[in-house]
């Protein structure tokens, strides 16, 4: 995955509480276990109209939306079932942050090993957030993943993120990527503490 040190982006707004992995990705779409192509089934049920037509209403169908890599949602983001598809859906639509007031923890670990940054924010931070965007909708917002802020406008809001989950995210490497990039380092390790391994022949 690529590695995310600052990203610029507008923002698409779906300020809802309670979404749950469901609604990110209906069930029925979880039969591949290629995350390619899965971000046209992203919020199916609430896109699109039972005949497949795009709902013209809906954030994700906006003008532009595609080109938008931050979402916007309310509280407890990614409730629901643990499906890695979730993140996977959204990545594959070209989201590399969602904002929200909080997260469902497995979703933010499935986020997290896939390259997505989950932007939690302080209750009255992410209403200040929300209004800000609400009066200026084309505003440019910057996730800066080295500094853990997120900003709109000159001002800036901080977001926890866990030291390791940080580094796999500036390095773009997931939790296995990272081990094996300390590959030889390891091996050194075991060699001299006598920990090695043997196999079999």
């Amino acid at each position: 995955m690529p590695a995310l040190t600052r990203l610029a982006s507008r923002a698409i707004p779906l300020v809802v509480d309670d979404i749950d992995t469901d609604q990110i990705i209906p069930a029925r779409f979880l039969k591949v276990t290629d995350r390619t192509g899965l971000g046209r089934h992203a919020f199916s049920d609430w896109r699109y109209a039972t005949d497949g037509t795009p709902k013209p209403d809906f954030p994700l169908n906006a003008p532009g939306a595609a080109a938008r890599h931050i979402l916007v949602g309310g509280r407890n983001f990614g409730c629901g079932s643990s499906r890695e598809h979730a993140p996977w859906a959204l990545a594959d639509f070209g989201i590399r942050a969602v904002v929200a007031s909080s997260f469902a923890d497995i979703f933010r670990n499935n986020a997290l090993k896939n390259g997505l940054v989950p932007v939690q924010l302080a209750p009255d931070d992410h209403a200040a957030l929300v209004a800000r965007l609400a009066a200026a909708p084309d505003a440019e917002v910057t996730v800066d993943v080295e500094a853990c802020t997120i900003a709109v406008d000159g001002t800036a809001w901080p977001f926890p993120l866990a030291p390791f989950a940080r580094r796999c995210l500036l390095e773009g490497v997931d939790q296995l990527g990272y081990l094996l990039a300390a590959e030889d380092e390891i091996t050194r390790f075991e060699a001299s503490h006598g920990t090695a391994v043997a196999t079999s022949a």
